[in-house]
């Protein structure tokens, strides 16, 4: 058992709201230079730099966790975090079926698809920025039919959080975990595993808020047996 400190929500420039400069080798030189050993890759509705930024940190023995942050139907942020690519892109694909409308780049952002080395191989049109027509209900489904974790995103934040558009936590949602954006908003209770994360949209902000897991290795199965708390696996202090 070792303790793996990790930063699970971190976006690309496939994001239209992060910098360009979020790009496969600055990301991880920027994770490994704070010190974490386990990344998330959770961008809009969208899940296509994850196998260039899953090459990139295996070339630099950095764990890369793939995954998606999706916009529910009530504008409510959901990240599902998958054991591997295939079952995140079964995500992409229930997603990609339900998100309406095409990026406006002057208004929103460019949307850039990225190699492993950080080049520009493309871009993508949908609304990323958008809402999906899903309910909060049917993303968590989802995300467990393809054996992810689904997390409710910064929930301590009023825009885009659960508890920012609906006022409450829905009793009886089947969530594995909520994250929160500010450590302090930990001890409040939530009924929930808590994990704390940067949500960074700039390097600068990489690791800046993290979780540290006791787990035998850096993965998603691990990661769900320590928010469980089975066979030694713990949510442990940074």
């Amino acid at each position: 058992m070792r303790k793996v400190r990790a930063d699970l929500h971190l976006h690309t420039c496939l994001s239209p709201c992060a910098d360009d400069l979020m790009q496969t080798t600055a990301i991880i030189e920027q994770a490994k230079k704070v010190g974490l050993d386990m990344i998330g890759i959770c961008d809009h509705n969208s899940a296509e730099n994850v196998r260039a930024m899953m090459k990139a940190g295996e070339r630099q023995d950095l764990a890369v966790i793939p995954g998606v942050e999706v916009t529910s139907r009530e504008e409510v942020h959901i990240l599902g975090l998958f054991n591997t690519e295939h079952d995140l892109m079964n995500l992409q694909d229930i997603i990609y079926e339900n998100l309406p409308g095409q990026n406006d780049e002057e208004a929103f952002g460019p949307q850039l698809v990225i190699d492993e080395y950080g080049n520009v191989v493309g871009q993508n049109s949908r609304l990323l920025i958008g809402a999906t027509t899903l309910t909060l209900e049917q993303i968590i489904d989802a995300i467990h039919q393809f054996a992810g974790l689904a997390v409710a995103s910064h929930i301590d934040r009023q825009r885009f959080s659960l508890i920012g558009q609906l006022g409450f936590i829905p009793k009886g949602l089947k969530l594995d975990a909520v994250e929160v954006s500010n450590p302090s908003s930990v001890r409040q209770e939530y009924d929930y595993p808590v994990i704390t994360s940067s949500d960074a949209h700039f390097l600068e902000d990489i690791g800046k808020n993290s979780t540290c897991f006791m787990i035998e290795d850096a993965s998603v199965q691990e990661i769900s047996k320590a928010l469980r708390c089975e066979l030694g696996r713990m949510v442990v202090s940074n």
